[in-house]
């Protein structure tokens, strides 16, 4: 069965007075059906731009340069305006990382909740009122009807992520990307969230790109997992594989500076340098300034290409990490 979204060899660039910035420069990865796929990496790695990339709603000046996404056997980067609309949020979904500045501040969060139902559905007003509330009891929000009549500003961040949750799947989506939808909340409402999501798939088989920073959550939730650096896929495989093998000298530091249970007092190993600038980056492996494993080879050859090492593990790398058999 052929993946229900796929992007291959995405490149979205911004132009800026500085140069151009190569925020994803060939990202290639495909979601399965009822599946969970974690994009993990480094802020500024591109991952949210590749979420936005997928809806048509990276903002102005990048743009698509180049690559495919398809959906369901349609084309979104050639999809009109219209056809896009009813497939946001009907059948793709995205969850903003930033629930504060997702939300607008002077908009009441029953209409903000209701917008959506109102564009897809043919639900009365009572009818979209109802629903908005139910939607946000089953979020867990407490006195779900009176907080129809709120701001985003009366609200915490546990339930303004919560409130964005319910916007999210208020239509049943098929796809659900959730861009670090944890992020800043306690450990007590980091897990709702995650129980929601893993609601979402269990009851109606949602299919979730699941975008975040924490290897822990994706430990969790994920079936697979792509790592992205310096605007491409460094390394894909199952979940348990790339937990069990990180292959690649990044996706190995990412889990050396974790700590562990298994040996407590060992330090954590701090990625040495800093991500690579985006702007007019070298055309060698983005990995390169902070990479102890470099060759010759590594300074010399082109961008690695993502290829299949195993089966269900791909890699982008000129001397990987090797394991023992």
């Amino acid at each position: 069965m052929p993946p229900l979204l796929q992007v291959e060899n995405l490149h979205t660039y911004f132009s800026t007075q500085e140069g151009i910035v190569k925020a994803v420069n060939g990202v290639s990865l495909s979601l399965d059906e009822g599946k969970v796929l974690g994009l993990v990496g480094e802020s500024g790695s591109g991952k949210t731009v590749t979420a936005l990339s997928i809806l048509g709603l990276v903002p102005y000046p990048g743009k698509i340069v180049s690559g495919e996404i398809t959906y369901d056997g349609q084309d979104l980067v050639n999809m009109g305006l219209n056809q896009m609309r009813r497939i946001r949020g009907n059948e793709i979904s995205l969850v903003f990382q930033d629930a504060g500045a997702a939300l607008n501040p002077v908009i009441s969060i029953g209409q903000q909740v209701g917008e959506i139902l109102s564009e897809h559905t043919d639900m009365s007003k009572r009818q979209v009122r109802e629903r908005s509330a139910e939607l946000l009891a089953e979020m867990g929000i407490a006195d779900a009807k009176e907080m129809l009549n709120r701001y985003p500003f009366q609200l915490s961040g546990g339930i303004a992520q919560r409130v964005l949750l319910a916007i999210g799947i208020a239509l049943n989506p098929r796809v659900l990307i959730a861009d670090e939808p944890t992020s800043n909340l306690d450990v007590t409402l980091q897990a709702e969230i995650l129980h929601r999501l893993r609601l979402m798939r269990q009851e109606i088989g949602t299919t979730i790109m699941l975008i975040t920073h924490d290897l822990g959550i994706i430990a969790q939730m994920a079936d697979t997992v792509a790592v992205m650096y310096g605007g491409s896929i460094v390394e894909y495989a199952e979940t348990r594989e790339l937990f069990k093998r990180p292959t690649h000298p990044y996706t190995s530091g990412l889990f050396q500076a974790l700590p562990r249970l298994d040996s407590p007092d060992e330090p954590l190993k701090a990625l040495p340098g800093i991500p690579p600038r985006m702007i007019d980056p070298p055309d060698q492996c983005p990995y390169l300034s902070r990479c102890s494993k470099a060759t010759t080879e590594c300074r010399t050859s082109p961008r690695p290409p993502l290829v299949e090492i195993e089966a269900d593990h791909e890699l982008a790398c000129y001397n990987p990490i090797t394991f023992p058999d």
